[in-house]
């Protein structure tokens, strides 16, 4: 059976719903080795983001913040998939996403690296919540940076 356009936004939208009312990967870390706060000054989005390294990868991360349902989702896709992940590996995924948001053309085995952050690639039709999306993605870039500068 063959799903149509409609049922691929539909399950996309659902998606995201049950990452917005059920953010994973939200409680707060004891003794991070990184924390760094993002905002939206345009729309007041905030993201607290927060990474526990153990030899060399993501041991453990924390997402939170307020804003709208695109940064919130947004924020609870990326911890699960940035979970277990080395630097350079996040740091892969956050260029992927990148793109995605840009509307580049991505291969399927980078489509499918991006795992359920697919859901988000609606957002790009409304370029003004793009920033939205990559909020999280911008925190993370900043937390790696203080526990891995990129070479």
């Amino acid at each position: 059976m063959q799903r149509g356009l409609g049922d691929l936004d539909e399950l996309y939208q659902d998606v995201l719903l049950d990452h917005y009312r059920n953010p994973r990967r939200t409680r707060r870390l004891e003794s991070p080795d990184a924390e760094v706060d993002a905002i939206n000054p345009f729309c007041g989005d905030e993201i607290h983001l927060q990474l526990l390294m153990g030899d060399g990868r993501v041991s453990k991360i924390s997402v939170t913040g307020q804003g709208c349902s695109i940064s919130q989702a947004a924020g609870s896709l990326l911890a699960e998939i940035v979970d277990g992940k080395t630097p350079d590996e996040a740091r892969e995924l956050r260029e992927l996403f990148r793109g995605l948001m840009t509307g580049e053309e991505l291969t399927d085995e980078q489509a499918d690296r991006l795992e359920d952050n697919l859901a988000l690639q609606g957002v790009r039709r409304f370029p003004v919540r793009i920033k939205c999306a990559l909020l999280s993605w911008s925190a993370l870039s900043d937390a790696l940076d203080k526990v891995s500068p990129a070479g």
